[in-house]
């Protein structure tokens, strides 16, 4: 996929999602104190926005223009600054370390989705938290929604290896259910679900 496929789809809708933060990142990431941040494939910004709103400094990094543009409406609506950057979360590169990595459903091909892990997980500064979200392998078979390709799923055992041999220590690796209403009635979505921390 190409940011062409994303400008689409965010062009196409209000938000694609919804403005409020992911469950899980709002659930893990409340009683974290506020510093500097990075969004990886921030989307819409609805995440970096809310942690702008709890006193973070975040850059909100994708390569979808049209997914930030809608970010910076959102953050200029919550009357909080993000720093917007359009650029490949695969080549993108920050000049210092931070308190905090977010990557929310970065769903890529296993050698893209490698690489940006264990970026991502290199940008933690000493005391700081790398937080995981996305669909997980089992969700094909046993949950609802997400992709339909097996390789742009995420392995939990392997990918907590990928954080710990970045030189972090895993605080939470589990498979977290998460529900999804639907015309049908509540479904049950599966996803990996990690957090390390820099010593």
């Amino acid at each position: 996929m190409d940011n062409q496929f994303w400008n689409e789809q965010y062009a196409a809708r209000e938000y694609m999602w919804k403005s409020a933060p992911n469950q899980f990142v709002e659930q893990h990431l409340t009683e974290l104190a506020p510093g500097t941040a990075i969004d990886l494939a921030a989307g819409e910004g609805r995440n970096a926005v809310w942690l702008a709103g709890r006193g973070w400094q975040v850059r909100a990094v994708d390569f979808s223009d049209v997914g930030l543009d809608k970010g910076r409406r959102l953050a200029a609506d919550n009357n909080v600054e993000v720093d917007f950057i359009c650029a490949d979360a695969l080549t993108w590169q920050p000049d210092d370390k931070v308190g905090l990595v977010l990557l929310s459903y970065l769903q890529l091909h296993q050698a893209d989705r490698e690489t940006a892990v264990r970026r991502g997980a290199s940008w933690v500064g000493p005391g700081g938290t790398f937080f995981l979200i996305a669909h997980d392998k089992t969700n094909l078979a046993n949950g609802h929604g997400g992709p339909q390709d097996l390789d742009l799923c995420y392995d939990l055992d392997e990918t907590a290896a990928l954080v710990e041999n970045a030189g972090l220590k895993i605080q939470t690796a589990e498979v977290a259910k998460r529900t999804v209403q639907t015309d049908d009635g509540e479904r049950t979505a599966l996803d990996t679900l990690l957090i390390g921390t820099a010593s």
